[in-house]
């Protein structure tokens, strides 16, 4: 059972598969801090300096505190803002896998646009063409 799930493991498939799932969790990183450090503080600053991971609605009574992270000790709340940011990123990651997607499919085209060699000719037919050349001596 080892030998056959060691085989497995390391056909083509699975191996790029765990690359694929590597690099999308560094990619998700980036789009993350690109979100979090860069897009959400300008709009938080075109917005008068709002931060919307702090927007949250309570869902009980007993919650009086001015940030989610207090917010969510005291109490049930709905933390909307966090969603819209978590809805920014994947709008972001979206739009770029559709740019290298488009980019792929656009170099694709051209590789299928080249014309193509046209196929040589088999050992027969060369033979047979040097037999017609000849009889038309």
């Amino acid at each position: 059972m080892l030998t056959e799930f060691r085989e497995f493991a390391m056909k083509g498939n699975v191996v790029d598969l765990a690359v694929g799932v590597i690099i999308g969790a560094a990619f998700g990183a980036i789009v993350t801090s690109l979100v979090g450090d860069i897009i959400m503080p300008v709009i938080g600053a075109a917005t008068g300096g709002l931060d919307f991971s702090n927007y949250y609605v309570p869902l009980s009574k007993a919650v009086t505190a001015t940030n989610l992270a207090d917010a969510k000790k005291q109490g049930a709340v709905l933390a909307y803002g966090n969603f819209l940011t978590l809805t920014i990123n994947f709008i972001i990651i979206a739009f770029v896998l559709f740019l290298v997607i488009r980019a792929m499919n656009t170099l694709k085209r051209k590789e299928e646009a080249k014309p193509a060699e046209p196929p040589k000719p088999s050992a027969e037919v060369v033979l047979l063409t040097e037999i017609r050349d000849l009889l038309k001596k």
